[in-house]
């Protein structure tokens, strides 16, 4: 009887040994010959238990229960990360988990400075990040822009412009989130202190910066540019800014025609007083500076020459003289 249960015994941990064997070989396997490299996208909360299925089911790993069971056993499971993740070649399980709970693949996209939010969202979607629906889906949500802490209006003008690394896989919300946080970092406290001083809210420092984004050409223009809209608007004059005529009018025409600076909308400072109702463009981080900070001029006029900067005026007999100037040119 004895006999038999060592027998037994032994044959057990024969059995055992063989598994862990079988075990330690294929997590040190390389897994099946890819075609061509493979990326890998692990949804914010997804179970490992889904992505080892979802690695099988593309043919990269042989065995997903042996991976989970060893992602288990070492804690790694929840180390997962949220991402894209290139795999080039065939890789073992355990170099598979190491590389998804490395940092994941990011995608790069660029927002240059002056962009409306419907050429944002369409940057962004054309990067791979997502329908445009997605995106108008939040920004066109009020308890998103309220949640953001963002005017009613829209999110216009705090979509920071700036370089930005996202893996494919961020959400719209993330995404969304992480450019509104850049400009709170760059629109900063001194500068709505700033705002303040020349008599301006920071949501209207936001839209006037927008303006000078617009009708800058030149980094040594801003600051002119801004004093000029902020002598105007003290002294009840409308700002007449080109930019606000073009901005709700549909394609890709930049041509203003005398009916159009007459044409009645909420945004065309030909016609109505003050500032527009929102920005008309997501401002950089200098015009931001440049609307908080004029120059100090007296300046109420400019009119462009025609090679990217501008001639200023203090009396309207000047400006007359530099459009007719420019006009024969």
């Amino acid at each position: 009887m004895m006999r038999r249960l060592a027998v037994i015994l032994l044959v057990l941990l024969l059995a055992a040994a063989g598994a862990v064997g079988w075990a330690y070989f294929e997590l040190g396997r390389p897994g099946p010959t890819l075609g061509e490299p493979a990326i890998v996208t692990v949804e914010p909360g997804k179970r490992f238990v889904d992505v080892a299925e979802e690695l099988s089911t593309r043919g990269l790993l042989r065995h997903p229960l042996l991976l989970v069971a060893w992602a288990r056993l070492t804690g790694q499971d929840r180390q997962i990360r949220a991402g894209d993740f290139s795999i080039p070649s065939a890789l073992s399980p355990r170099d598979l988990l190491t590389r998804l709970t490395s940092r994941p693949d990011v995608h790069r996209v660029t927002i240059p400075e002056g962009l409306r939010v419907h050429d944002v969202v369409g940057l962004l979607s054309g990067a791979g990040f997502g329908a445009e629906e997605s995106f108008y889906c939040l920004l066109d949500d009020p308890a998103y822009l309220a949640a953001e802490d963002l005017p009613p209006e829209g999110a216009e003008g705090y979509l920071f412009p700036d370089t930005y690394d996202f893996p494919l896989a961020t959400p719209p919300e993330r995404i969304l989130h992480t450019m509104v946080a850049r400009f709170r970092a760059m629109f900063t406290p001194d500068m709505v202190e700033k705002a303040a001083k020349v008599g301006l809210t920071p949501n209207e420092a936001v839209i006037l910066a927008s303006l000078v984004e617009e009708e800058a050409k030149r980094a040594d223009e801003r600051r002119p540019i801004a004093a000029v809209f902020l002598n105007r608007l003290k002294r009840g004059m409308p700002l007449q800014s080109d930019p606000t005529v073009l901005y709700e009018r549909e394609g890709g025409d930049r041509t203003i025609s005398r009916a159009d600076l007459h044409r009645p909308t909420p945004y065309n400072t030909y016609t109505i007083p003050g500032l527009p109702p929102t920005p008309i463009a997501n401002p950089g981080r200098a015009a931001l500076e440049a609307a908080v900070d004029p120059a100090p001029v007296d300046h109420l006029y400019f009119v462009a020459r025609g090679d990217g900067s501008h001639e200023f005026s203090s009396t309207l007999a000047e400006h007359n003289a530099a459009v007719a100037r420019y006009r024969r040119r």
